[in-house]
């Protein structure tokens, strides 16, 4: 046993040195589960000396980035198909996946105690502050201490608030507001998926073609939000959204 924890306490070189026991340590997932992967082609075939085989640095990577995509929701079967049948195109995918998942907001985050969000908010309601943290607003980091992703946010939520409007509103809005950004996002992933990740992976994901995929992710995002961004200018001075205002700014005005 002794021998085992050695092995797996020092992190595995590009040499194949570790047995799949001590595959299992290094990465915290059971035998079984390592050889049911093996057999599902998402792990190479290890190298066998004196009967027994080895598995190395290449081995715990795969493994580590089938655990994250697992956590993330992903089922074998999807994760077989996305890094290929034998594994061919996971480093591929990691690039991808980095591609995607890199962050996009160029505001710091900011952090705020307990205290100043009561004074912003004008509330010391545990509910209303649930809320925020369910709608990804405030990341709690302890200590009655708050992070603010997108600080903005925070901003919006307190202006909204100068102008008489309750804090329950403001967060039921920003609630529509994110299930609307969702739906608009999704429509660009369709987008990517069916014009651009389609064909490359019906052409059996050319070598040459791989770097294009992933610039073609990194110019979607921003191009996403551009496109969102101008929408909505757009839509906000069609004639019909606005009417609502108009009528009640001309029955003041009339009234006065």
């Amino acid at each position: 046993m002794a021998k085992t924890e050695k092995a797996a306490a020092n992190p595995p070189d590009s040499e194949a040195n570790l047995t799949v026991e001590q595959l299992a340590y290094e990465t915290g997932m059971s035998v079984r589960n390592i050889r049911n992967h093996q057999s599902r082609g998402l792990l190479p075939p290890p190298e066998v000396r004196s009967r027994i085989g080895y598995y190395g640095a290449e081995h715990v990577a795969r493994l580590r980035l089938i655990q994250e995509m697992q956590a993330e929701g992903f089922k074998l079967s999807a994760i077989s198909r996305l890094i290929g049948e034998h594994g061919a195109d996971a480093d591929r995918f990691v690039g991808l996946r980095q591609a995607v998942t890199a962050p996009f907001a160029t505001e710091a985050p900011e952090i705020y105690s307990r205290e100043e969000l009561v004074e912003i908010f004008g509330t010391d309601d545990d509910r209303l502050i649930e809320k925020a943290k369910k709608l990804g607003l405030l990341v709690e980091i302890g200590d009655q201490r708050y992070e603010a992703p997108s600080p903005a946010l925070i901003r919006a939520a307190e202006e909204v608030m100068a102008m008489g409007i309750e804090l329950p509103a403001a967060l039921a809005a920003i609630e529509k507001l994110s299930r609307n950004a969702q739906s608009s996002a999704r429509t660009f992933v369709d987008l990517f998926v069916e014009n651009v990740w389609r064909p490359f992976d019906e052409a059996g994901r050319p070598e040459e073609g791989w770097e294009e995929i992933i610039a073609a992710i990194g110019r979607l995002r921003p191009l996403a939000f551009d496109a969102l961004n101008a929408t909505f200018g757009v839509s906000a001075f069609t004639p019909g959204l606005p009417l609502g205002v108009v009528h009640l700014v001309a029955s003041a005005a009339s009234a006065g």
